[in-house]
């Protein structure tokens, strides 16, 4: 899943959530119901005693921390409660960023980035500040994480991340949009089966020819729509698979280009994009691109990890309520348990996590900030605003109580201007909160996306906390055969979609299992079937 919008995602995943407790997670007791009200500190230090103030770096090339007193949770936490973060930037090139701030020895007390090989590098290089003296004082991390936390532990044992949108809950937003006007305009055809959709996307195209796309698949390059579609062939075929490049078949991992459900999904891709039934640009057009086309409602059928088209379908239904977007239940292919396809994934660890580093001078007040900011307190600013207009106090449940004044648009405008301040997403205790408010709405009052979740997306989303931390070091040998592994797939995945025949198609998999096997595959499976096994026994608590 691309990186660039998924906070962004996550703020909208956070809007309902099906209430299916996280099955498997951890034999031991995991709260999912914590408190009344937030979470009692044993802290010596309390935040808000006295100011301070640190820096934060995010380690990416498409964010920049933007200035704190630029978003009313910034202003209000500066204002009341003393803390006061300073933004430095990458600039669009974090890794020359990083390398520069490390080789000077200055890097900034906390930064925002991936979990996993760059954590460990600054970890085994002494760089980081380890959180477990801090979590028994400090408890809403893990009250609200659980013995999950474990799974983010280094190899010493010690706590280093805190984690951004950590759940118990499914959440995600893979699936299909469709149009509504096009749709009506069809007929309104059955819109089940992988054979349904190749009838309907032929049907776009005889009618409305070049003006409208049939079926655009997002950031194909980043696999998005494509591999949304490979989830419909069998069931419990998760789009995790193509990003770890393996299949689980008993106790192992086996080679992706031999498994029989991914050469039968890309023979139908390029089927597709030999008709001219998918964007013809879709491995090089940028997300703008995408968003103008589905914002001029010139796509019938919008798939992909993150289709959200909440902002589309409130501009094109405006003026005619024939237009707009909606979302179904997955593709599958014909004969197979449609409540056994999962377009889309989620893990128990979320998505990034903040460290924080030796230069600062109170790591403390850090980690105390962090946890309160992922806390029933901070969610709820984040949310719904400083509390006064759209809420006060906390229910028995520990969720905002929402006040007369309560205004849709202004939260919603509000979640999406702290998108890019939104660090330590705590998903099991946001979704049931928004839910409080959104299920007493009929459907069409409903938030769009809201509504989606809660009957689509939400049910159809397979957790894969088992197949996290599945890569080996980047600068070790099977780091390297992992990279040449990534670089033969990725070419061979577009080279597969863009064949001129289904045998061209299974002559590149072909030949690109022989070059993976050349480069080490059998070896990187090998090491990723024993991480695999491994996890499966921390979720387990053995």
């Amino acid at each position: 899943m691309t990186k660039a919008r998924k906070t962004t995602m996550l703020i909208v995943s956070a809007m309902l959530v099906c209430g299916t407790i996280l099955a498997g997670c951890s034999s031991k007791k995991t709260n999912s119901e914590p408190a009344s009200s937030p979470s009692a500190s044993t802290a010596d230090w309390e935040l808000g005693s006295a100011p301070f103030e640190f820096t934060m770096y995010g380690h990416y090339d498409w964010y920049d921390v933007p200035a704190w007193d630029s978003t009313v949770a910034g202003r209000w936490i500066k204002e009341n409660k003393g803390v006061n973060i300073v933004p430095i930037a990458a600039s669009g090139n974090a890794d020359q960023k990083l390398s520069t701030m490390i080789a000077s020895n200055s890097l900034p007390n906390v930064m925002w980035m991936d979990r996993g090989a760059e954590v460990e590098r600054l970890r085994e290089a002494g760089m980081l500040v380890p959180f477990d003296d801090y979590l028994d004082k400090y408890p809403n991390l893990k009250t609200w994480m659980g013995d999950n936390m474990n799974l983010l532990r280094s190899s010493d044992g010690k706590l280093y991340q805190f984690p951004n949108w950590y759940t118990n809950r499914p959440n995600g937003n893979a699936g299909y949009v469709i149009n509504k006007k096009v749709y009506g305009e069809l007929g309104s055809p059955k819109l089940e089966t992988t054979d349904d959709l190749y009838d309907y996307l032929v049907k776009v195209k005889a009618k409305y020819g070049d003006s409208i796309i049939p079926l655009e698949p997002h950031l194909a390059k980043d696999l998005q729509g494509l591999g949304v579609l490979y989830t419909g062939f069998a069931e419990n075929a998760l789009y995790e698979f193509l990003g770890i490049r393996a299949v689980p078949q008993g106790d192992k991992l086996t080679s992706l280009f031999t498994d029989p459900t991914f050469r039968e999904a890309q023979q139908y891709i390029s089927k597709l994009y030999r008709e001219k039934l998918i964007s013809q640009d879709a491995f090089t057009q940028t997300l703008d691109q995408i968003e103008e086309k589905v914002m001029q409602g010139r796509v019938a059928v919008y798939a992909g990890s993150n289709p959200i088209a909440m902002d589309a379908h409130q501009e094109l239904s405006k003026n005619d309520p024939e237009a707009g977007y909606f979302m179904i239940w997955p593709i599958h292919k014909a004969g197979l348990d449609k409540n056994k396809i999962y377009p889309g994934t989620y893990s128990a660890l979320g998505w990034n996590v903040s460290v924080i580093t030796k230069t600062a001078k109170d790591p403390e007040k850090i980690f105390a900030f962090l946890d309160w900011y992922t806390g029933p307190e901070g969610q709820a600013l984040l949310f719904f605003g400083p509390e006064g207009k759209n809420w006060k106090g906390f229910d028995e449940d520990g969720h905002p109580i929402y006040t007369d004044e309560y205004d849709a648009k202004e939260v919603l405008d509000l979640q999406q201007a702290h998108d890019r301040i939104m660090w330590n997403g705590n998903t099991g205790y946001i979704d049931p909160a928004k839910m409080k408010y959104e299920s007493k709405l009929p459907p069409e009052e409903q938030n769009w996306a809201a509504r989606y979740q809660n009957e689509v997306t939400w049910p159809t989303q397979a957790d894969v906390t088992e197949y996290i931390n599945l890569d080996p070091e980047p600068n070790s040998d099977l780091g390297l055969v992992k990279q040449r592994v990534d670089d033969i797939f990725t070419q061979a995945y577009a080279q597969s979609v863009m064949a001129k025949s289904d045998e061209e198609v299974l002559s590149i998999l072909d030949k690109a299992e022989q070059n993976a096997q050349s480069a080490g595959y059998d070896k990187l499976l090998e090491w990723r079937t024993e991480a695999w096994q491994n996890n499966k026994k921390l979720i387990a608590g053995e």
